[in-house]
């Protein structure tokens, strides 16, 4: 009897805690879906009742026939989505949709996203970059991606569209003032940046570039972004990794996949190198020089910034005021030597001048005395007598008796 309650207290404790694990397991799923799965709340926040002229016709919701329809949110890092329709005062019935991201690259690859096969992305319209086309407006300030659409799609609405946008563009929250750096590192970038795409996640990548086995090898954990331009008949993919132990990690496993998808008879990359924290990969070349070509014209930029004081401040502060120091007494010695120059040449110039004058004095009043006075006591030198001072007396006056 007495090992039969001892039992029971065994089952029972067995089965509290498989019920425990059972739970947890549950808030374990319901949390991860929770956390990929957008919300309206945050984005909903974004919609008023108004937005200038517009009056809202219903609540905020969760878009059905939205952005959700053009891209897979997941893949951009989408953490809340909502819609309103607004009416103005003629009737014509304006879709705003609002999704927030982790982040402000997110926003922007959803926006490069969205510009496939729709138009071109423009940074000098609205917010940090847009997308216009006859009846929408996609743009994107922060980590916020804004699409207004209207009903109508007339000519008019272009320039309403824009205009509420603008409107709407002040209400959000700031974040980066530019595009992601990274699109900026692409050879050429103003010429390709209208075209370019850029992905957050491994599967936004390899809808970027598909059919390519060697993202097999990448690991996008950390922050890791990439972006990937056409150039040609070749794709340029440059991949972003945040520190360069991660960078060398994935390096090391692209390397052995090369090699592995060269064994196999696969496609492979037309050029591969590591540069600085990049991966960068070319795709599609006409030949391996090409290719390597392109590769060449990738700089990687390094950017350091220190949480608290920066430890090297006195060293920076130094070395500025020594190269200041060094200019500024460099610049004295050149200006002082330049206005010794100055007087020495003019003080040779004006004394030749004055030298040349004075002998011409004296060649104009020759005499072997070298120009002193001379007496002609004994009346024996022949001389100029239109030039002698006349004594104004006879022989014979009294001034020439005394």
């Amino acid at each position: 009897m007495k090992s039969f309650v001892i039992d029971m207290y065994r089952f029972r404790g067995r089965l509290l805690s498989s019920l425990i694990g059972l739970i947890a397991s549950c808030l374990v799923v319901v949390s991860a879906s929770g956390a990929t799965e957008p919300t309206i709340a945050e984005a909903a926040k974004f919609l008023p009742d108004k937005i200038e002229s517009l009056q809202a016709s219903g609540p905020a919701a969760l878009p059905i026939d939205g952005i959700s329809k053009r891209a897979t949110l997941t893949d951009f890092a989408v953490i809340s989505n909502a819609s309103r329709s607004y009416r103005d005062n003629a009737g014509h019935i304006f879709t705003l949709e609002v999704a927030r991201t982790e982040n402000d690259s997110s926003a922007y690859a959803l926006l490069a996203r969205l510009a496939l096969g729709v138009g071109e992305i423009k940074t000098d319209t609205v917010g940090i970059a847009s997308v216009l086309s006859s009846s929408r407006i996609v743009f994107c300030k922060g980590n916020s991606l804004v699409q207004i659409e209207s009903s109508q799609g007339g000519p008019g609405d272009r320039d309403q569209l824009l205009a509420l946008s603008h409107g709407f563009a002040e209400t959000l929250p700031s974040g980066d003032d530019d595009i992601p750096v990274l699109v900026k590192h692409l050879p050429n970038w103003a010429a390709v940046v209208s075209h370019s795409s850029y992905a957050v996640t491994l599967n936004g990548l390899k809808n970027i570039a598909p059919r390519q086995p060697i993202l097999d090898a990448l690991n996008f954990d950390g922050g890791t972004e990439a972006v990937a331009a056409n150039y040609g008949q070749s794709q340029l993919v440059i991949v972003e990794f945040t520190t360069p132990q991660i960078s060398i990690d994935n390096d090391q496993r692209i390397l052995a996949k090369i090699q592995e998808l060269k064994n196999q008879g696969q496609s492979a990359p037309s050029a591969y190198r590591r540069v600085g924290n990049y991966s960068v990969f070319v795709f599609n070349a006409s030949d391996e020089k090409t290719a390597n070509e392109l590769i060449d014209q990738v700089k990687y930029q390094q950017v350091v910034q220190w949480l608290g004081e920066d430890p090297h401040l006195y060293e920076k502060l130094q070395r500025y005021f020594v190269n200041t120091s060094a200019g500024v007494l460099f610049a004295v010695m050149e200006s002082s030597g330049l206005s010794l120059l100055v007087c020495l040449g003019l003080g040779a110039l004006l004394g030749g001048l004055l030298f040349r004058h004075r002998r011409a004095q004296q060649a104009a009043s020759y005499s072997d005395a070298g120009g002193t006075v001379r007496l002609n006591l004994d009346e024996l030198t022949d001389t100029n007598s239109q030039r002698l001072l006349d004594s104004g007396t006879s022989p014979g006056s009294n001034s020439r008796a005394s």
